[in-house]
């Protein structure tokens, strides 16, 4: 039997430093002996793999048409093919009768990543269509490192250029002219930094804005109404919006609000009671954000008009602008919602079937459009474009994902449960079962985020049907730090509050296991990048309690991490995690960081998954975080590493790849609860 590969431990404040060091021989061959050690573990499950595959490939229609989008005088659309990694982007001519129905006989073939990937890896950042609809700017990404390459393709004569600019972060924004592009440019860190302006048949670009600060990325969008450019220059903390004139793409850029440290806000232009306008969202007035307005001439601070106050109880997240309605995307008790202003009319919100789910206004389509659509899904029910008809609130499903097979949501129950922190604080817990399972106690799946007050809404999933058919429980903890019930949520559990995140998923695992829904030796839990801190934290507190672990490029190695500046992402991090340069930051991510607390204890079993390109988390993170765990833990249960060598942070390109990866998680998952045996046999 193979022994796991033994990573070289040498005599320093940070033993595994070396394997840092990217390209070194020494480092690739650890990583491929890691990566040769999980295939011979998890050999006797090959069949195993196989099947899950194709069973999670059964359920989805692989040959498949996407939602057409009207848009000028054609429909836009994808369509997916068997046996392709990507789905290839048509359009046609838009029919008279103002249907979506494709006219194959205009079709046009616009994009096809397939042949563009020849087998390898690609990934697709801007796909923009001029406004005169004549060209279109795309990027790719070929290595997942997250760096792109410029191209514009002439749609009369598909001829293509490919833009003699490097170091791009992949966006490309026009203005009305349909000759002119504004594209971004990262800097050391990968960070957007830059923002240039290039003129279609000229090989070069003017710099038009510099971010110097290290904490604040830059953007640049469209306006919903078409008529203005936006740049949005945020940290985690604080922002501040740009804006010009659509139509005269030379003129100079005008600042919004200057930056105050501590206010965001964002901006759109658009339209309200036949007015030209902009609308603004901004956190001044408090923490879960207030909505203000102003006219088309006079965007600055001094001009802005309260539209909607601030509500405690209620985190107002976004909105959408259209000539017919107002759309806002609020949360309240953890749950999106969407209310909608018609001009003219009283507002309502859009009412839903169940009691937790995952809602956003997927497309506002043309500015002028009397209806948007909607993504609606829950943890037992596939995803839905509704549309919303936003004079009178009537919605139709235009569109539901199909799961093919014997499938049958109502066979599936969803709950909402809440477990009880050390603290007193009450989390969320959102979970799925098939409806025998319920009540007896069952192996179960917990993820877990909790971050950047993202917020985790429940999501369907054809590949988890693999785990529920065979009588597992998916459930998710909803953890401070995370967004899911507004600001003072996420703020509860960052900087010096991030002890609350671990805290809060150890009462929800123990809450399940206290209910009987499961117990310590089914319980397998999971999350991924900032989640994986969190995977790697509550490991080292409460090992006993679980199974199993599953952690995807996982940030292991924050306190490291956070004192090396030269780092994609470092410096914009001190506003989520602190400045380490400060003694008692440094004392607080040395008590929780992961790699720092690894002990001489038994640990689950437990598979890491890094993307050697990946430049958000290094591939390093979780490689010296597994060389640590063998030489310190005291247990023989399984300890796997998969680098993948072409991949970034996303994983491997590809939708097939994606479902392989889920098998291969999903035969580890069953090998370490003893139920591979049965699956083979």
């Amino acid at each position: 039997m193979p022994h796991a590969p033994i990573a070289r431990a040498d005599h320093a404040a940070d033993p595994y430093r070396w394997l840092e060091h990217r390209d070194n021989k020494e480092v690739l061959d650890h990583l491929k002996a890691e990566n040769a050690y999980l295939e011979q573990q998890l050999s006797g499950q090959l069949a195993l793999r196989e099947s899950l595959f194709q069973e999670i490939k059964s359920r989805i229609r692989e040959t498949d048409l996407s939602l057409p989008s009207p848009w000028g005088p054609y429909l836009y659309y994808q369509r997916t093919v068997a046996g392709d990694e990507y789905p290839r982007h048509y359009r046609c001519n838009k029919p008279a009768d103002g249907t979506l129905t494709v006219d194959e006989h205009s079709e046009q073939l616009l994009l096809d990543p397939n042949a563009l990937a020849d087998g390898g890896f690609i990934s697709l950042g801007a796909f923009s269509i001029s406004p005169d609809h004549q060209r279109m700017a795309y990027s790719l990404d070929t290595s997942g490192e997250e760096t792109y390459q410029l191209f514009v393709k002439e749609l009369a004569d598909d001829s293509l250029i490919e833009l003699p600019f490097a170091d791009c972060d992949g966006s490309m924004t026009w203005a009305n002219d349909s000759q002119t592009l504004f594209f971004g440019e990262l800097d050391d860190t990968h960070r957007p930094h830059k923002l240039y302006r290039h003129t279609l048949g000229t090989d070069s670009a003017d710099l038009v804005f510099e971010e110097p600060d290290g904490r604040f990325f830059l953007s640049c969008y469209r306006s919903s109404s078409e008529r203005q450019l936006i740049i949005h220059v945020g940290s985690k903390t604080t922002s501040e919006a740009w804006v010009l004139d659509a139509a005269a793409p030379h003129a100079s850029f005008t600042c919004v609000a200057p930056r105050e440290e501590g206010h965001e806000y964002d901006i759109d232009h658009g339209m309200l009671d036949g007015q030209w306008c902009w609308l603004i969202r901004s956190n001044q007035p408090g923490i879960n954000f207030a909505l203000f307005s102003a006219s088309e001439a006079a965007p600055s601070r001094t001009h802005w008009q309260l539209l909607r106050a601030h509500e405690p109880q209620i985190m107002f997240e976004g909105f959408s602008l259209n000539q017919q309605a107002l759309v806002l995307s609020l949360r309240e008790n953890g749950l999106p919602i969407i209310e909608v202003q018609p001009q003219g009319q009283a507002a309502y919100r859009v009412q839903l079937p169940d009691a937790a789910y995952s809602l956003y206004v997927q497309d506002s389509l043309e500015f002028d459009s009397d209806v948007i659509r909607l993504r609606y899904e829950a943890l037992n029910r596939p995803a839905q474009v509704r549309q919303l008809t936003l004079a009178t609130g009537a919605q139709a499903v235009l569109k539901q994902t199909p799961v093919l097979g014997d499938f049958d949501a109502d066979h599936y129950v969803s709950q909402r449960l809440w477990a009880t922190a050390p603290d007193g604080t009450q989390v969320p817990i959102s979970l799925v079962a098939k409806r025998e399972v319920l009540g007896n106690s069952a192996p179960l799946y917990l993820y877990g985020y909790g971050a950047y007050g993202e917020s985790l809404d429940p999501w369907f999933s054809h590949a988890r049907l693999s785990l529920l058919d065979r009588g597992f429980v998916f459930a998710i903890a909803h953890v401070r730090g995370g967004g899911e019930l507004g600001e003072a949520w996420y703020r509860a559990g960052k900087l010096e509050h991030k002890h609350n995140s671990f805290s809060d998923f150890i009462a929800c695992a123990e809450h399940l296991i206290g209910i009987g829904y499961t117990q310590p030796s089914q319980l397998v839990i999971s999350g991924g990048s900032a989640g994986g801190l969190l995977m790697g934290a509550v490991l080292n507190k409460r090992p006993e309690l679980f199974a199993a672990a599953i952690a995807e490029v996982p940030f292991v190695d924050v306190l490291n991490t956070m004192q090396n500046p030269d780092l994609p992402l470092t410096v914009t991090e001190y506003d989520e995690w602190g400045d380490p340069n400060q003694p008692d930051v440094f004392e607080r991510i040395k008590g929780y960081a992961p790699y720092e607390n690894v002990q001489a204890q038994a640990y689950p079993a437990i598979l890491a998954v890094a993307g050697y390109n990946d430049s958000r988390v290094q591939y390093w993170e979780a490689a010296k975080w597994v060389a640590k765990l063998r030489a310190h833990k005291t247990d023989n249960n399984l300890l796997l590493l998969k680098t993948e060598l072409e991949a970034g942070h996303g994983g491997m390109s590809g939708r097939y790849q994606a479902l392989k990866d889920a098998a291969l998680e999903y035969a580890f998952i069953l090998k370490i609860l003893g139920m591979d045996a049965e699956q083979n046999g």
